[in-house]
């Protein structure tokens, strides 16, 4: 088995094949785990050059990981089309941290999307700044704001769509042309559709990041980021990923490549029925608002169409006209969706949400709204059947109402 890098193969081929190259998975389906921190020499002759190979397939320690690891990298990178390489980081927001890390420098300043990922706005805010980074955030539907936003010290923008729990959809593609007129990186969490539903570096990213602990994992029992970039980033990334330490074990490795293989058919599971749930969700007189970019006629629809060729099953409803307590009456009464923080997994989720306290430049409850919407749930829709998925949530909203 030889995995085509050369684009002839469609997506879910190369989901398929990629990674199972020579050494990876030789005479075998799986590349096997291989778990090693010593990596052995010949002589000292090539113990001297081991340190100068610095790419993967080449064994030096495994701080650089090893033929489990490069598999996964080899069959990211694959599926990103445009990337040299993928580096992998122990969790998604590793992933975010040591992608701005490997681009910023004391006295630059980062333009941060308004809404993307807390955890993003909190490293901006924290980490960042402690190490001499100005952040600003900005509207991302607001391209005039955006382009008056820059100015001589900025070094990249932190993008992220849909829009972390509100699921705006931004024009990514003129947001990074823009910035690339001003010699500035652009960088984009690209969890919600991947690789295979948003091509992150065609549309004009520089660095393209995903939080594999969700769809690429698919089962909620890993945690995992990775960024793929072309030549000039992508050895930037690797260089900052060994000098911060991160690494990922080969048994996680194994689980991601594991998961990566079915993606596809659960992504287009998951978005079928999360479609089914929204449209259900938006007949109802006890939902003021569906977030949902797949849902015709809502807001971002046209460039969801334009722009992706897939999508997921997260998504986000807000509830008509009640408080919070009527809003923890229904996601505690739901039995098929669990409570809890991430998604991409088998299961499906539900968490209640307030943004108010994540944002700063757009304005929550938006224009146009009842002050009263404010009350928000996240659906992260997974495998179950989608009829039993309805007839939950409606037990839910009965129950919101003391039914």
């Amino acid at each position: 088995m030889s995995s085509r890098g050369d684009g002839t193969h469609r997506p879910a081929t190369r989901v398929v094949t990629g990674g199972r190259s020579g050494d990876f998975a030789d005479h075998v389906v799986n590349p096997p785990v291989w778990r090693a921190s010593t990596h052995l020499y010949d002589d000292c002759a090539s113990l001297r050059e081991g340190p100068k190979a610095n790419a993967d397939g080449r064994f030096f320690y495994g701080r650089r990981g090893a033929p489990t690891q490069w598999a996964l990298c080899e069959a990211l990178t694959e599926l990103e089309a445009g990337a040299a390489g993928t580096v992998l980081y122990p969790s998604g927001l590793a992933a975010i941290v040591g992608s701005l890390m490997a681009v910023l420098r004391s006295g630059d300043v980062l333009l941060v999307a308004d809404n993307a990922y807390d955890p993003t706005r909190n490293t901006a805010m924290g980490l960042l700044k402690q190490f001499g980074v100005e952040h600003r955030f900005f509207d991302p539907l607001d391209l005039d704001a955006y382009r008056t936003a820059f100015c001589d010290r900025t070094r990249a923008v932190m993008l992220e769509v849909p829009g972390s729990l509100t699921m705006e959809v931004c024009d990514i593609p003129q947001l990074a042309a823009i910035a690339r007129e001003r010699g500035v990186v652009s960088l984009i969490d690209n969890t919600w559709a991947t690789a295979l539903g948003f091509p992150a570096l065609e549309r004009g990213c520089d660095i393209a990041i995903t939080a594999l602990t969700k769809h690429v994992g698919g089962h909620s029992d890993l945690m995992m980021g990775a960024a793929s970039a072309g030549e000039r980033w992508y050895r930037r990334l690797r260089i900052t990923a060994q000098q911060l330490g991160h690494v990922v074990s080969p048994d996680d490795a194994a689980l991601a490549l594991r998961g990566l293989r079915t993606m596809p058919l659960r992504l287009e599971r998951e978005t079928a029925s999360a479609l089914a749930i929204a449209e259900w969700l938006d007949q109802r007189d006890d939902v003021a608002h569906v977030l949902c970019p797949m849902l015709p006629g809502s807001p971002g629809h046209a460039l969801w169409q334009r722009d992706f060729t897939g999508a997921c099953g997260l998504f986000s409803f807000v509830i008509a006209g009640r408080d919070d307590a009527a809003r923890c009456r229904l996601v505690d009464r739901l039995e098929l969706f669990g409570i809890g923080y991430s998604w991409g997994g088998f299961e499906s989720l539900a968490l209640p949400f307030d943004v108010e306290p994540v944002r700063t430049k757009m304005a929550w409850p938006k224009d146009g709204w009842g002050l009263e919407d404010r009350h928000a749930v996240r659906l992260s829709i997974g495998l179950e059947d989608t009829d039993d998925l309805i007839a939950d949530l409606a037990r839910g909203f009965a129950a919101m109402d003391g039914g």
